[in-house]
């Protein structure tokens, strides 16, 4: 699975633009304002690792960091616009793992992130397919829209990876058959035509109207990169 990151930051800007980038990397982003929402949400949820804004507008980042070691090993990534050497100090001696001051550049954020959670054992899948709202996870094998899971079998699931790591190339039945060689046929329904139409059922908001497995009469199916404009 993707690892979840959780972010507490009050700069919505910022924060929008981290989880834009980030879940473009693989990553499931979920945003907090104050250390309040975060706190909350850490009770409920699960996550991977935390990106911790020291100047918060309910709490000190540092006293946050403190009372979370108390009962969370959760890694650590905290941000400052203040980049003074003494608060990097205090804030990895409370637990943080890793530091950042203010502005950064995004691929950095995404360096350290993966860094720690190698150095926690998390495993990161990038093995994550997204296009617009639907999300192809290879590791699990798992399609979601909108985050919610959308059942297809086995055989589906290989067809549409067929599909969509060539997204935007026309593929014809015979290169789709070739491309699924290796996989288990299913006892009945092989036909590709029989099991594209359930994939669009799981997935097309509207499977009449498809508009990410499309269909080009006489040559095949091209799974489209724009999907949700």
């Amino acid at each position: 699975m993707a690892a979840r990151i959780l972010m507490i930051d009050d700069d919505n800007r910022l924060a929008g633009m981290v989880q834009d980038y980030l879940g473009g990397a693989g990553f499931r982003v979920t945003i907090a304002g104050t250390a309040g929402d975060g706190e909350t949400l850490l009770k409920r949820e699960s996550f991977d690792a935390l990106i911790l804004d020291l100047m918060l507008p309910d709490a000190d980042g540092l006293d946050f960091c403190r009372r979370l070691r108390q009962s969370n090993d959760v890694p650590i990534l905290m941000l400052t616009a203040r980049g003074e050497p003494m608060d990097r100090v205090v804030g990895l001696e409370l637990g943080a793992d890793d530091y950042l001051a203010k502005p950064f550049e995004p691929r950095e954020l995404q360096a350290r992130l993966r860094a720690i959670l190698r150095r926690k054992g998390t495993t990161t899948t990038t093995d994550v397919l997204r296009f617009g709202r639907l999300e192809i996870d290879k590791g699990s094998r798992v399609v979601r829209i909108d985050g919610e899971e959308r059942p297809i079998t086995s055989y589906q699931f290989a067809l549409l990876m067929a599909l969509a790591e060539r997204a935007g190339r026309v593929l014809s039945r015979d290169a789709l058959m070739d491309l699924l060689k290796g996989e288990k046929l299913e006892a009945f329904d092989r036909s590709v035509d029989v099991h594209i139409s359930r994939i669009r059922a799981a997935i097309e908001d509207d499977p009449k109207k498809p508009r990410r497995i499309l269909t080009l009469r006489g040559t095949g199916y091209v799974f489209a990169k724009d999907q949700d404009r």
